[in-house]
């Protein structure tokens, strides 16, 4: 199966992210902004300063947007890549 990819926010052409243009800006800003909050050296610094409660809450936003979009069999392949 294929590994964890973050090429977008490497390759992305627009000039800034932003939110609140057209749709199509902020499809892609979202994309390049949440690869960019999971990039692994900002990970290993920030969890550390995290609270239980903050992971909680991160955890619980994520997983309640992949079961409101995604199909469970989705779910296996797309996001953890069974």
């Amino acid at each position: 199966m294929s590994r964890h990819t973050h090429n977008f926010v490497n390759n992305y052409d627009g000039e800034k992210i932003i939110f609140g243009l057209d749709r199509e800006t902020d499809e892609k800003s979202l994309i390049a902004y949440l690869q960019k909050f999971t990039d692994d050296e900002l990970m290993r610094v920030l969890v550390k300063r995290l609270s239980d409660e903050d992971i909680g809450k991160i955890v619980d936003y994520v997983l309640g947007i992949l079961k409101k979009h995604l199909k469970e069999e989705e779910y296996h392949q797309i996001f953890l890549k069974d």
